[in-house]
């Protein structure tokens, strides 16, 4: 095998395809990426038998052939790399990387050994990158971080005709966004658990290649839920994770008591100064009235702080608490310069959205019990 390839393309090929490498590999061949050139193209592919990715770019082909090689170390050595074309070659069990004046022997592994990639699930519809991306970015503050609830660390994905919507739930909130999309005939309706971060990381990097990402929804070859993504040359596939995700639509309150209306960078940027007096695991306390959102944090002999803004509020006052973390990922994921904040009372959920958004994203969070 021998070609010559542009730097930053191919740097970028190596790196959307390395990330899906696993860190402790099962086999040692799956911390390889597997390089196959045919004409001129080259096809980068990494594979851990839960999660592939695939690049495809042009080449200057001199001769076809397949090669794998440790993934990691080759997206460091490409992401620093002079300005210069970059040429790869087989010397026997090797494979020799030269750019301008630097010139690395990298040891191959079978490729014999290397598993077969799944195929792509048939495709459920499209939607444009930038959107999706947004949009699993909202929900994806919300999901579980806890391997021993894998149920939670997933992204719900949910089609009806033309309507796509996402959830996500660690237990202490929820966070659910509807778009629309364009599904393919026979494809109005179905459900998937996606894994969270590969659902993100997907997203993120698919809204750089394209104008749209095409969703596949399917069974692998072993009968499990597969999920597909891709757009332009590159693509992913993702197991679906099992189990049952919470009926999370009956948690979010169809009317509420009161409601405060406040600029979303003054609130988040009061919470950030008055948490600093918190300490680890302690919530903060909001007071609402009218006119005034009066933000409290510290009690006893420890440091205290209190701070207060202008808001619009519809109720009775009260006070209710929260864990300043979460609430600024809620308020930071709204996408609005104006946060709606809806209450049922202190100790029921509390749903935040933005100005105009026509509930198409609500961050459903739980308040703390306040001692006494």
């Amino acid at each position: 095998m021998k070609f010559r390839v542009e730097r930053d393309d191919f740097a970028e090929a190596v790196a959307w395809t390395a990330r899906s490498l696993p860190a402790r590999p099962a086999v040692p061949v799956l911390s390889g990426l597997r390089l196959e050139v045919k004409g001129h193209e080259l096809n980068l592919s990494g594979f851990d038998y839960e999660v592939s990715a695939q690049a495809t770019l042009g080449v200057q082909a001199e001769e076809a052939g397949t090669v794998v090689v440790l993934g990691r170390l080759l997206s460091e050595i490409t992401r620093s790399l002079p300005v210069a074309p970059v040429q790869i070659q087989t010397d026997g069990a090797r494979a020799v990387l030269t750019c301008g004046s630097a010139r690395f022997t990298l040891p191959t592994m079978p490729v014999e050994d290397y598993p077969t990639l799944p195929d792509m699930p048939p495709a459920a519809g499209t939607i444009a990158s930038d959107a999706f991306a947004a949009a699993v970015a909202q929900v994806f503050v919300a999901a579980g971080r806890d391997d021993t609830l894998p149920v939670l660390t997933g992204i719900r994905v949910e089609i009806d005709g033309d309507t796509l919507t996402l959830a996500a739930t660690d237990r202490y909130r929820l966070a659910v966004r509807e778009l629309k999309w364009r599904p393919e005939a026979g494809a109005e309706a179905a459900t998937a658990l996606i894994p969270a971060r590969t659902i993100n990381d997907a997203a993120k990097t698919l809204a750089t290649t394209g104008a749209e990402v095409a969703i596949a929804l399917g069974n692998g070859a072993q009968g499990e839920g597969m999920a597909g993504f891709s757009g332009g040359t590159r693509r992913t596939t993702t197991r679906l994770l099992d189990g049952e995700f919470p009926k999370y639509r009956s948690l979010i309150p169809a009317d509420f008591s009161s409601v405060a209306k406040v600029n979303t960078t003054s609130l988040v940027d009061a919470i950030k100064r008055v948490a600093l007096v918190l300490e680890r695991n302690t919530p903060l306390r909001l007071t609402v009235g009218p006119d005034e959102l009066v933000l409290d944090a510290g009690a006893g002999d420890s440091a205290q702080a209190s701070e207060s803004i202008e808001c619009g509020y519809e109720g009775e006052a009260m006070t209710i608490a929260f864990n300043p973390a979460y609430l600024l990922d809620g308020l930071g994921a709204i996408g609005s310069d104006e946060a709606e904040l809806s209450f049922n009372g202190p100790v029921k959920p509390s749903v935040i959205t933005g100005k105009d958004t026509e509930a198409d994203y609500r961050y459903l969070l739980m308040p703390v019990r306040l001692s006494g």
